[in-house]
């Protein structure tokens, strides 16, 4: 028997694919502009624009984070997006979570170009990828939420994996509290990292939305909820692709010059620890029942 929304969950996939790995392709190889300038923002800051290509109004060193995440998205999303959509058209439940996982990093990689990559012409490209993301996740996640996870994972993994993600949230949270809050406390309140941008988009829709998640189902785990469980492992799965992403852009910013003590250490060991519990996690349903209903 097909899984729910087989038809409109295949579209979804594949135009996400397809605008993605376009966006991508623009991103990394897009040429044109006057080369690296500086601009003055409303606050005073002196700023490096990129100067080059879709990423040409941003500055240097975001741009150079866009187009290392690029490669990322091409070489890694777009590939387990493709992958996971064949194992849910074959009725596998892991399928279905990896395809959930993968739908949550398109829906945040593309709410953050919409909102933080400075307007271009791929706007509405941005606009399709999220909407798309963000209904393929509704989609497949709402049949999810009605299957029974009790005893799917061992107690003990599923609190270990909600711990290091109660854990991660917190130590993310703490790590951009840090930034906004001292100017706030000095009277200067315009952090550096805010550089010509109208807010911090990064560190605000953190703070407000995924950081929130990752902590809420890392309770729900910890605390042995069959839901918990749904959610954990489609957020380590997300969070996997994330890490990746920015270890390609802490390499970037490094060839380019940049302190990247002590990220360098901290980023690969969070990528690993998440891609070691979604490997446990998933391993789980590999049993011929664990099929979509």
């Amino acid at each position: 028997m097909r899984p729910k929304f087989h038809k409109q969950i295949t579209i979804l996939t594949l135009c996400i694919s397809a605008l993605a790995g376009f966006a991508a392709l623009v991103g990394i190889f897009s040429r044109g502009g006057p080369g690296t300038v500086e601009h003055v923002s409303v606050h005073g800051q002196k700023v490096l624009l990129h100067g080059e290509g879709v990423y040409r109004h941003m500055s240097a060193d975001v741009a150079i984070q866009g187009i290392a995440q690029d490669w990322v998205t091409l070489c890694v999303g777009v590939p387990l997006l493709l992958f996971s959509l064949i194992l849910f058209r074959n009725n596998r439940l892991k399928g279905a979570i990896l395809l959930a996982g993968a739908s949550l990093y398109f829906l945040l990689t593309y709410l953050f170009y919409l909102t933080m990559a400075t307007y271009n012409p791929l706007f509405l490209v941005y606009v399709a990828l999220l909407s798309c993301s963000l209904f393929n996740l509704a989609l497949t996640i709402i049949p999810l939420s009605c299957r029974d996870w009790t005893g799917i994972v061992s107690s003990r993994l599923g609190r270990g994996a909600g711990l290091f993600m109660m854990i991660n949230a917190g130590q993310v949270a703490l790590l951009w509290l840090g930034a906004v809050v001292p100017p706030l406390l000095d009277g200067s309140i315009y952090p550096q990292q805010l550089q010509h941008y109208t807010t911090l988009i990064v560190q605000g829709l953190d703070l407000a939305i995924f950081l929130p998640l990752g902590f809420v189902s890392g309770l729900l785990a910890y605390r042995r909820s069959p839901t918990g469980v749904l959610f954990s492992m489609v957020y380590l799965i997300f969070l996997s692709v994330l890490m990746l992403a920015l270890i390609s852009k802490i390499a970037f910013m490094g060839a380019a010059g940049a302190n990247i003590i002590p990220v360098v250490f901290i980023m690969p060991a969070i990528c690993l620890i998440s891609l070691t519990f979604s490997g446990l996690m998933l391993g789980r349903l590999d049993h011929p029942t664990a099929a979509l209903p």
